[in-house]
């Protein structure tokens, strides 16, 4: 496991508790909660089948917990299979007063502009990770034989909020190459001036979302190619909020195959 910092993380000094792991009753997968020290883990490629690619994973949870398997570490065993090098992020959470991460957050979720305004100082800790991982990632990139201009960075739900500002950020030291926001929370990040050398994109969502969030994906593409950078939607008819990799048995099972299609006709791998 690598520690982002050297020291406790900027801004979170004073935080005593430390990461547990609970369990999703719905998913029946483990729920990692109160991270307080953020850190990467590293996934990385067969030797005879890795190409020098890799992708930091954020996975989501509403910042109160991560679904850490299907939307981590699966993805990440997939994509080693395919000669790609992942990192998963565990980036800071909000502080759970329970041993129930995930219904501590549902009710926040029902009332948008309340969870935007409870989660926004935490917000800026976990894109600050987000930024740290790319800038880690590349800076040590012949350490895990990768190609400093092929690190992309894909985000689930609340990791897609990390996804985008991360991708959108001024400082190309802490920019990924190529983007992935799955099922991502957009909330207030500014969309409307997507910079002319932003990253490739590759967004997916369901368009029974149980949070309604595939009208703003769409949004988040045409504000990609109105920009003219390249982007790529998919938008599956089923499949709801969260679908990671859990075998669903509908089409959205194969997105990330669309996925790695997509960069194949980037030339990322």
């Amino acid at each position: 496991m690598i520690r982002l910092y050297d020291g406790a993380a900027p801004g979170s000094e004073d935080w005593d508790w430390s990461e547990k792991e609970s369990r999703d009753n719905i998913l029946q997968m483990p729920a990692v909660y109160d991270v307080a020290i953020p850190t990467l883990t590293y996934y990385g490629a067969d030797d005879d089948v890795t190409d020098g690619a890799a992708v930091i994973i954020a996975p989501g949870g509403g910042f109160q917990y991560l679904s850490f398997e299907s939307e981590g570490t699966a993805v990440a065993q997939w994509l080693n299979s395919r000669g790609i090098a992942v990192f998963v992020l565990k980036y800071r959470l909000m502080h759970s007063v329970t041993q129930d991460p995930i219904q501590e957050v549902l009710p926040k979720l029902a009332d948008p502009e309340t969870f935007e305004r409870s989660t926004e100082s935490l917000r800026r800790m976990a894109v600050a990770d987000g930024k740290k991982a790319v800038q880690y990632v590349r800076e040590n990139a012949s350490r895990y034989k990768l190609d400093p201009a092929r690190i992309g960075f894909m985000g689930f739900s609340a990791g897609g909020t990390l996804a985008l500002a991360v991708g959108l950020a001024c400082d190309k030291d802490a920019r990924p190459d190529f983007l992935a926001a799955i099922y991502p929370y957009i909330g207030n990040i500014k969309q409307d001036t997507v910079r002319e050398d932003a990253p490739p994109i590759f967004i997916c969502v369901a368009t029974d979302d149980d949070l309604a969030l595939a009208p703003q994906c769409a949004a988040l593409y045409s504000s990609w190619t109105n920009a003219k950078r390249p982007a790529e939607f998919h938008g599956y008819a089923r499949g709801g909020h969260g679908f990671g990799m859990v075998n669903s048995h509908f089409p959205v099972n194969n997105w990330i195959e669309r996925f790695y299609d997509w960069l194949q006709q980037l030339h990322k791998v």
